[in-house]
C-alpha cells in the first residue's frame, strides 16, 4: 500500500483517482506482458481494471502514459529508499540500481522485450537531474554518470539480465571508475 493510500479518504477525488490508477496499472502489466501494448486496446483495459474509459483519460493520456507512471513510481521509491547514494562513489549508485532492477525483474524484462527501455534513459538522465541551468561542470559529470549507468544497463538487458548487482559493482569498480 503507498503512503498516500493510508492518508487520503477512499471517497475524496484524490483516493478515487488513486484507485483507479492503481487498478489500471495492475490491468495494463498484466496485458502487456501477454501481448504489445498496440494490441491492447483501451476498452479491454478498462474491462480488466475494472473502470470506465473516462476514468482512465481522467488519469492518462494513453497506454504509454500507464508505464511512464509506473516506471516514475517504482523509480521515485527506489531514489527516496537509496537517498544516501549521492554521495557515495558511482559504482556504489550502480550497484544499488541494479539492486533495484533485480527487485523489479519481471517489469524491467518487459520493459526491455517490448523495445521501450528508452523510458528508462529519460528516468536516470531526469534523476541526475540534469538540466539546461546546470553549471558546465554539473551539466557534464551528471551526463557522465546518468549515461554511464544508462550504458550498463543496456548492456545488462542485453545480456539478458544474468549478472547480479554485486556482480555489476564489482566490474565497475574494478574498471576504475
Amino acid at each position: 500500500m503507498r503512503q498516500n493510500e493510508e492518508i487520503v479518504s477512499p471517497r475524496s477525488n484524490e483516493g478515487r483517482n488513486s484507485y483507479v490508477t492503481e487498478h489500471i496499472t495492475e490491468a495494463m502489466l498484466s496485458l502487456w506482458a501477454e501481448k504489445p501494448m498496440e494490441d491492447i486496446s483501451i476498452s479491454e483495459l478498462c474491462e480488466k481494471a475494472g473502470v470506465g474509459r473516462a476514468s482512465f483519460y481522467r488519469n492518462f493520456e494513453g497506454k504509454e502514459a500507464v508505464i511512464i507512471d509506473y516506471l516514475h513510481r517504482i523509480f521515485h521509491q527506489y531514489m527516496e529508499e537509496s537517498s544516501d547514494t549521492g554521495t557515495q562513489p558511482l559504482s556504489s549508485q550502480l550497484g544499488a540500481l541494479f539492486a533495484h532492477f533485480e527487485k523489479h525483474y519481471s517489469f524491467y524484462k518487459l520493459l526491455s522485450e517490448r523495445k521501450m527501455l528508452y523510458l528508462l534513459e529519460n528516468e536516470l538522465v531526469d534523476t541526475c537531474g540534469l538540466k539546461p541551468e546546470n553549471t558546465m561542470i554539473e551539466a557534464y559529470a551528471k551526463a557522465y554518470a546518468a549515461y554511464a549507468m544508462y550504458g550498463w544497463v543496456r548492456v545488462w538487458f542485453l545480456r539478458g539480465m544474468q549478472d547480479t548487482a554485486e556482480e555489476i559493482t564489482k566490474l565497475f569498480q574494478s574498471q576504475g571508475l
